[in-house]
């Protein structure tokens, strides 16, 4: 897979002019103009940048990690570096839009590299991407133009210092706006939380816990056909509790049902749940119900 370590080489691969600045670039067609077209296509390939863009693809797919979006309404949409990135020549995109490409060494030193650490929609998938209302996409335009206007002036000791305070409100707009969106998803939420425990329970019913151990919450998720940071953050908006901490309650559950035998000792049901250290699950236990899986037993134990 081809790697891409600075934002030229990136940027010339993509046949996009060079960048004003070695780490930054910005693409914008706010106003009157247009984006350059995109390379037609392009096989996996990954680069140390982050990018935010907000385009419109009319015919199509974009595989971003291993999902497909339709871009048919627009959206935002957020890459991380070294996440993968992969088209096709069958991609065809309304050239309107904008794009900010910046190398991770940018923003090195600043608050925005401990801010943008924070920002989950980063290991979102395509298929998560940010849908903005009008009056949210003018919000991002306004702010995307002073970022434009900066870049595209005669740069100086406070250039840099600007652009990356503008990268924040962006950043910071751009998690109101997933809150909301949250929101507005609540019966999609639903329907998720449904489809992970149901997803459990397949697991656990057809004997894989006993032979591969605790599921990953990452493998759940790509069943599930999302990623593994949006599972649990609409999880965590919906419930209050994150993916990690809804598996953690499943496995209680069944351990409070197998401790009611008392043929079976604390270890054997721990390595019955996928548990490797039988302390582990005593800790987790207690630290979910208050007591130990022995106190549990005697408390409930059947006469």
């Amino acid at each position: 897979m081809q790697h891409f370590k600075t934002l030229s080489a990136y940027l010339e691969y993509l046949e996009l002019p060079r960048p004003e600045h070695p780490m930054l670039s910005v693409f914008s067609a706010t106003g009157e103009g247009f984006l350059p077209c995109p390379k037609e296509s392009s096989p996996p390939i990954t680069n140390d940048c982050y990018t935010i863009s907000f385009q419109k693809i009319v015919k199509g797919d974009l595989n971003y990690g291993r999902t497909k979006y339709d871009f048919t309404n627009g959206a935002l949409f957020f890459i991380a570096p070294r996440q993968v990135l992969q088209w096709d020549n069958r991609v065809v995109f309304e050239q309107k839009g904008f794009s900010i490409n910046f190398h991770e060494d940018f923003i090195k030193g600043t608050e925005l590299a401990h801010q943008i650490k924070k920002c989950g929609f980063f290991s979102y998938s395509v298929n998560e991407a940010l849908h903005l209302s009008p009056r949210e996409e003018k919000q991002i335009e306004a702010i995307v133009e002073n970022i434009d206007l900066e870049y595209q002036n005669n740069q100086d000791e406070f250039s840099k210092e600007i652009i990356i305070s503008q990268l924040s409100t962006l950043l910071k707009y751009a998690n109101r706006f997933y809150e909301r969106q949250f929101i507005n998803r609540k019966a999609l939420s639903n329907d998720l939380l449904e489809q992970f425990n149901l997803e459990l329970e397949k697991y656990f019913d057809s004997g894989q816990l006993q032979e591969k151990g605790i599921p990953s919450i990452e493998h759940i998720a790509e069943i599930l056909s999302v990623s593994q940071r949006y599972l649990s953050d609409t999880l965590k908006k919906e419930t209050g509790k994150t993916s990690t901490e809804h598996l953690q309650l499943y496995l209680i559950d069944e351990a409070k049902n197998i401790l009611l035998d008392p043929n079976k000792t604390v270890a054997e049901v721990a390595y019955y749940l996928g548990f490797e250290y039988p302390p582990y699950f005593s800790r987790l236990f207690k630290k979910r119900e208050g007591i130990s899986p022995t106190e549990f037993r005697e408390k409930y134990k059947m006469n």
